[in-house]
């Protein structure tokens, strides 16, 4: 978010509009122009762009001055992080307790416990898929600038922290340019199941 409000006060200092866009929903989302698209800038400079961004995405808000996009991203990001350690710890479960894996994603993608990445990426598990859809090395690098981002604002994220730790581990192990829910790969080494 910082980085985003010091290239905008070059561009503003060159007569250049800027808003930050970052996107979330992965290959899928990429691939089918549904992506969510979050926009820091001045609201006259996004509403000109809003047909631009229509062509990549569904959900495209505005969330606030230059930086607004990528501190929500930093949101979205700390969530996805929660998220795949629970899928991945759950499945690993699931596994370990014999139960067949798809039918536990059906029923828990269903419920309370229901989201993108168990229905999307606890399949890819399943499969043994772990193409990147999103990069593991890339998410390490987000959830670097989350934890920096954290502490300059005074914030304590443990849960994040340690996620960030198993997915350094994994690029320790060379999975750098698998997908996030390589992360099960991790777990399932570090309980001696492969």
């Amino acid at each position: 978010p910082s980085l985003a409000r010091d290239i905008a006060a070059v561009a503003a200092r060159k007569g250049v509009h800027f808003l930050d866009a970052p996107v979330s929903g992965g290959d899928v989302g990429a691939r089918n122009a549904a992506l969510a698209i979050m926009v820091g800038g001045e609201r006259e400079v996004f509403e000109r762009t809003t047909p631009l961004f229509a062509h990549l995405g569904k959900m495209i808000r505005h969330m606030g001055p230059v930086g607004a996009g990528q501190d929500t991203k930093v949101c979205n990001q700390v969530l996805i992080a929660g998220t795949m350690i629970g899928v991945v710890e759950s499945l690993l479960y699931a596994t370990r307790a014999g139960l067949d894996a798809e039918q536990v994603i059906d029923v828990i993608g269903s419920g309370a416990a229901g989201c993108w990445s168990i229905n999307n990426l606890g399949r890819r598990i399943v499969q043994d898929d772990y193409a990147p859809g999103f990069f593991i090395k890339h998410f390490v690098k987000d959830m670097g600038i989350a934890l920096e981002e954290s502490k300059r604002m005074g914030l304590c994220m443990p849960g994040l922290a340690l996620v960030e730790q198993l997915y350094v581990g994994a690029m320790g192990q060379g999975m750098e340019n698998l997908g996030t829910q390589a992360l099960f790969r991790v777990l399932q080494k570090m309980s001696g199941l492969i």
